[in-house]
């Protein structure tokens, strides 16, 4: 894991350490200050910064961190640590920090340049108040604002909406590198995952795909002419979570309600078959869940869903609820679709059945408003994606990190993984908000993507399964990143094994040391 990264390392520094470095002003060296973001450096920080080292011999670069980033709801792309690393590699920046605050006000109380650097922009056309308040600081201790030419201009966020630049190995070897893990680490978990017990309670769905050819359409009505070809019926919902954890290696129980009906049987042989105890609660008031996808020349034409999204009777809710009870589990994963199961009358009696010492994850994969991810208050680890969290917060404008923030404080979770899609996930692993490490984001791992449906539900499995064995939220959230990339390049929902994971890994590992 050795890499350039390294090489550069020691040019970071803290303010304290800075200003024992420099000394106190008056200084023999002058020392000048630049602040900014740096998401990507570009020809115009070039200048900004060669502007600066021509007015003074020491050059310091203060970079805002991640935290206090809001322009963009994606911001900033490049973690802090990479930022650093980026402006520490340039021969003519001799130190850098990462600024924790909000403003770089406190750290020029500390570090007291003698110059402070800013860009053009911000006395073109009058100072700004914070600038003032900045100039206001620089002035009080003897020091002196200047603003650098503003004859080259260039947005970081014009150039990441062009092309957003790739850095999934980056992000992940630092993380890796922050929390001192090796891929052998990786390796050796995913060994550690056999043997468990886990007890998955969620909604079954059985996804269907009608396969037709168009034959075309009336000339009397807007109706559509299709030739039925073939059907597919494949295991979906909380089922492939369970089917995901056992590939994985788990002894798994799965606690779900179907009806009496043709899918029951379906659904009861193709787990039994993978090893899976089933227990299923049979409700013949409700059919079991089908979701219908009507396919035409590949295109979904339309879906016809059989279901009924109606609450379980206090009955069946009894049923699972001893199940839950009566099992033992290390884990009890709560794979919630909105299609019965969960709901705010059932989850506070579900959750108050788990055993006592299991760790407790829940998963909310709704796709309209009335599903909430913190209904499962105070559990160990949850994975929504970003729709969920939004939903659940009810806004549609915060960037990341602060929805991620919201969201791990109103649910009172330990872990959170918020999914994001083809952007890749957000870790948020504890309540210091202010910590360096109290979050990381990783980029996706998938090479093409043949077909992204069931990337969560692997994620779920493996993420479950990592912490269960080694309680790493780190590891977690890289092996079961790693778990939905393998998802994303086949088609189908199909079971993840350890082997796909280990390919992959194998695949990233030697990607690196390519490029180191």
């Amino acid at each position: 894991m050795d890499s350039l990264i390294d090489r550069y390392r020691h040019k970071i520094k803290t303010p304290a350490e800075i200003r024992e470095i420099i000394g106190a002003p008056p200084r023999a060296r002058r020392v000048i200050m630049c602040h900014g973001v740096f998401d990507v450096v570009h020809p115009g920080h070039i200048r900004h910064l060669l502007f600066a080292k021509s007015k003074a011999p020491v050059l310091i670069a203060s970079i805002t961190a991640d935290r206090h980033i809001s322009k963009g709801v994606h911001r900033p792309h490049v973690p802090q640590d990479l930022r650093a690393v980026n402006l520490a590699a340039f021969e003519l920046v001799d130190y850098v920090v990462v600024d924790h605050n909000a403003t770089p006000i406190e750290n020029l109380k500390v570090i007291q340049p003698d110059y402070f650097a800013k860009g053009y922009e911000y006395t073109a056309t009058g100072m700004p108040p914070r600038t003032a308040a900045e100039a206001e600081v620089v002035k009080s201790y003897g020091g002196e604002i200047i603003f650098t030419p503003g004859d080259i201009v260039y947005s970081s966020s014009k150039l990441i909406n062009l092309t957003a630049p790739t850095l999934k190995l980056e992000k992940l070897q630092f993380v890796m590198q922050d929390k001192g893990i090796t891929f052998q680490d990786l390796h050796q978990t995913l060994d550690k995952m056999a043997g468990h017990k886990v007890h998955v309670v969620g909604d079954t769905i059985v996804d269907s795909y009608t396969y037709c050819s168009m034959i075309g359409g009336q000339t009397k009505t807007p109706t559509m002419s299709v030739l039925y070809e073939r059907k597919s019926d494949f295991i979906g919902g909380a089922a492939i979570v369970a089917k995901h954890c056992k590939a994985a290696g788990a002894n798994v129980t799965f606690s779900t309600v179907l009806g009496e009906d043709a899918y029951e049987k379906f659904v009861v042989d193709d787990l039994k078959a993978a090893g899976i105890n089933v227990d299923a609660v049979i409700d013949k008031t409700r059919p079991t869940t089908n979701k219908n996808a009507i396919v035409v020349g590949g295109y979904r034409l339309l879906k016809v869903d059989t279901l009924d999204n109606s609450s379980i009777s206090d009955a069946v809710l009894d049923r699972i609820c001893s199940s839950l009870k009566s099992r033992a589990a290390e884990a009890v994963v709560f794979a919630d679709f909105r299609h019965g199961i969960f709901n705010r009358r059932t989850i506070p009696t579900l959750v108050g059945a788990i055993p006592e010492g299991a760790y407790r994850v829940a998963d909310s994969q709704v796709a309209s408003r009335w599903g909430n991810i913190t209904d499962f208050q105070n559990f160990d680890l949850i994975t929504p994606n970003e729709r969920e969290a939004r939903f659940a917060l009810a806004d549609q404008d915060l960037g990341i990190r602060p929805l991620a923030t919201q969201l791990y404080d109103r649910a009172g979770c330990k872990v959170l993984i918020l999914k994001l899609g083809e952007r890749g996930v957000l870790a948020y692993l504890n309540a210091d908000h202010t910590s360096t490490d109290s979050y990381f984001v990783l980029e996706s791992f998938t090479d093409q993507i043949v077909d992204p449906v069931g990337a969560g539900d692997a994620l779920l499995a493996y993420s479950t399964l990592a912490m269960v064995a080694v309680r790493d939220p780190t590891q977690a959230t890289i092996l079961g990143s790693i778990a939905a990339a393998c998802e994303c390049e086949v088609d189908g929902n199909i079971p993840i094994s350890p082997d796909n994971v280990r390919a992959k890994l194998n695949s990233v590992e030697n990607q690196l040391h390519y490029r180191a």
